[in-house]
């Protein structure tokens, strides 16, 4: 059963963590049978912009409209960062700091309509240029579907008969190769 009823979506992001609440673009491709790829762009507009680029496996809960599904990625981008100071008890933001690292992410998504809203943990595991090492955002994404599964199935079939028919060899080249007789 195939997990999602939807190839290519792309919509609006809202995330949500203690540091900030951000507003983003969300764009997902199916690659494979289970298996998207999803780029995000977010920022609050103030000190925090991020981009995500997520693999993610999908399964089927209900039907291929209703799934859940996980992944990770790479995230890398420009936010604040606060570092406390225990002897002065002060705790210093500095602001676009290079950041990259590490994302995992599991949500739930329902299709109606061909619409995609999902709801989703993701978080981030700091690499370099923040202070802290974990951040986790819960986001809500609502997508329009642009190629259905049904259309990108089709076009994806379409490519390997004419593949297939291209590499074909003639019916009596390939007996006359066979046989040796020129």
């Amino acid at each position: 059963m195939q997990a999602q009823r939807y190839g290519t979506a792309a919509g609006l992001r809202l995330g949500s963590n203690n540091y900030s609440r951000t507003v983003g673009l969300t764009a997902q491709q199916r690659i494979l049978k289970h298996v998207t790829i999803e780029g995000i762009v977010q920022s609050d507009f103030s000190r925090n912009t991020t981009m995500h680029l997520l693999l993610e496996q999908h399964k089927p809960i209900i039907s291929k409209r209703f799934n859940y599904y996980y992944g990770l990625g790479y995230s890398f981008g420009w936010e604040e960062s606060q570092v406390k100071n225990p002897d002065t008890r002060e705790i210093i933001t500095t602001y676009g700091n290079v950041t990259n690292g590490v994302d995992l992410i599991g949500g739930v998504e329902m299709t109606l309509l061909n619409t995609t809203i999902s709801l989703d943990y993701k978080p981030n595991f700091n690499m370099s240029g923040r202070q802290e090492f974990y951040r986790g955002q819960v986001g809500i994404s609502a997508r329009t579907v642009l190629v259905k599964s049904k259309t990108q199935n089709k076009k994806k079939r379409q490519r390997a008969r004419a593949k297939r028919k291209k590499n074909r060899t003639p019916f009596f080249e390939g007996i006359k190769e066979r046989f040796g007789r020129n």
